[in-house]
């Protein structure tokens, strides 16, 4: 299928790690390549000159931005292995909805909740809560978001499973709690025992020293 280029593979970017998990269901062989986020490359320029941000796929010289969308693009282009997104129109349609959900509603609101003070941190835990609300309901009754399986909302959940509890910690700002959050703390801790998950996860200690240093 050509030559796999990884643009911000062997950094530490829950979305980076997204693109990770989706080469590797597929079994793609790619070539990680290091990117320094304050001396952006001229690869990463050239085929991300709108966002100029990591992650960026090159296959066979084309790049291709945004994580989701290489997500999506992984799926079409490597049919041969398990499935990310559902066949079905309409679950293929929810599957997008609810992984730009999380994009939009979840992600920016549980970071500034851990990371920014005062009024502004407080808006963003009412906000924070209020999304992780509909996420404790849509993952009642189902192993992952994607069923039995991890699926396309379970890798763009990727940071909320396995992040957003090590920024916490180290911030010391509890969101998710099992009394709060019954069945989306059953996900995350399925999520993060998962064999496949944890051979692509960096380091929970590598992470603290990261955020500790923020």
């Amino acid at each position: 299928m050509g030559e796999v280029k990884l643009l911000g593979g062997l950094g530490f970017s829950p979305y980076v790690n997204r693109v990770e998990m989706a080469l590797k269901l597929k079994g793609v062989e790619y070539e990680p390549i290091a990117e320094d986020v304050k001396n952006k490359s001229p690869l990463l320029l050239q085929h991300n000159p709108v966002h100029k941000k990591v992650p960026v796929l090159i296959h066979n010289g084309k790049g291709i931005a945004e994580s989701l969308i290489i997500v999506e693009y992984i799926d079409q282009v490597w049919q041969e292995g398990p499935p990310i997104l559902p066949k079905d129109p309409y679950q293929r349609a929810m599957t997008r909805f609810w992984a730009k959900f999380i994009d939009e509603k979840c992600i920016i609101a549980t970071w500034k909740a851990c990371c920014s003070t005062g009024e502004e941190q407080e808006k963003s835990k009412e906000e924070s809560m209020e999304a992780l609300k509909f996420l404790e309901d849509e993952i009642k009754g189902k192993k992952f978001f994607g069923g039995e399986n991890i699926g396309f909302v379970d890798i763009a959940a990727n940071f909320i499973g396995y992040w957003l509890p090590i920024i916490s910690e180290v911030k010391g700002v509890q969101l998710i709690t099992e009394e709060k959050f019954p069945n989306l703390w059953r996900w995350m801790n399925d999520y993060c025992n998962d064999n496949f998950v944890k051979g692509i996860l960096p380091s929970k200690d590598a992470l603290v020293e990261r955020f500790k240093s923020k």
